[in-house]
């Protein structure tokens, strides 16, 4: 059982993997806050998983704003004092159909504003006071798409993203120290609104992977990228 004094906080939870890593990080006995840029849905999410007698709480986040990043850093810090845990879940995937050479510049910008940036925002938010305490777990959730060694054409805005996200762990974990563990996953293919009905895993399935990464011993990995707790090249 986790230290139930630990606060967490998931983004894109309002559905599929970042709200059952919400669930699971909750059932180990977490405190989590559950965030999402679509505030109705973000609530009705964490009231769903309060009834389910999980100590849940919904607070509103766009990623990709930094006045939004810094809302939630203040709040945070007034009801909880810090935050132990962090989830960078929120993505979007916007150019399934499109090659490097047709997908919109607007998707490239969007994409990296969520993908990328907000994860940034967030380490900038909270990782510094992750360090002075001397705990915390950063757990970024990529893809295989952003594996150098086998990137090819497909989705090019989305798999930059995820390799970016992936320089973004190295330096956050080189910068942050033995103490706070910062690792990117990949969930495998999930089925939810963004993976689809045909996929082969459950969100259960791949949010299991994350929340092991959430919830690490001191003697855990930093800096590397893993899928089912296994390392992935780069």
């Amino acid at each position: 059982m986790a230290d139930p004094e630990r606060i967490a906080l998931v983004t894109g939870a309002n559905r599929g993997i970042g709200r059952e890593v919400a669930r699971q990080l909750a059932q180990r006995g977490l405190r989590v806050i559950l965030t999402a840029r679509n505030a109705p849905a973000g609530q009705a999410a964490a009231d769903a998983l309060a009834r389910e007698g999980l100590p849940v709480v919904f607070c509103p986040l766009d990623v990709s704003d930094p006045t939004s990043v810094d809302a939630v850093r203040g709040w945070v810090e007034e009801r909880y004092g810090r935050l132990d845990v962090l989830v960078n879940n929120a993505a979007v995937y916007l150019d399934e159909h499109s090659n490097i050479f047709n997908v919109p510049i607007a998707d490239f910008t969007t994409t990296l504003a969520v993908n990328l940036y907000g994860p940034l925002y967030l380490c900038r938010a909270f990782v510094p006071g992750m360090c002075r305490r001397g705990y915390g777990r950063v757990v970024n959730v990529s893809s295989e798409s952003g594996q150098l060694s086998t990137m090819g054409g497909y989705t090019p805005a989305y798999a930059i993203s995820k390799a970016a996200l992936n320089a973004l762990t190295r330096t956050v974990a080189a910068e942050a120290g033995p103490p706070v563990k910062v690792n990117a996953a990949c969930p495998g293919w999930v089925r939810t609104d963004m993976g689809g009905p045909h996929a082969t895993r459950s969100v259960a399935e791949g949010a299991a992977g994350l929340v092991w990464l959430a919830t690490l011993p001191d003697s855990g990995p930093t800096g590397g990228f893993f899928r089912d707790g296994r390392p992935l090249d780069w």
